[in-house]
């Protein structure tokens, strides 16, 4: 796959989790396919990609079902 911001051939589709707002409107989408190139090491979302995700972050009360997270925290400052 020819990466989009530089040109080179070797770009990889990646699926990564994406989160989105924090604490109770938190909302994690699993499986986002990330475009990903190890030349010039940028990742980017192609736009079906992006209007997907703007579709399940507005329908999330239909589409999302509720899960127990853990979290921890790197540091405190």
């Amino acid at each position: 796959m020819v990466c989009d911001i530089c040109g080179t051939d070797g770009a990889r589709v990646r699926r990564m989790a994406r989160t989105y707002g924090k604490g109770d409107a938190l909302l994690v989408i699993e499986n986002v396919p990330i475009i990903s190139c190890p030349h010039c090491g940028e990742s980017y979302l192609t736009g079906e990609t992006a209007r997907q995700l703007d579709r399940i972050r507005r329908d999330r009360r239909e589409l999302a079902v509720n899960r127990a997270v853990p979290v921890a925290e790197y540091a405190r400052e």
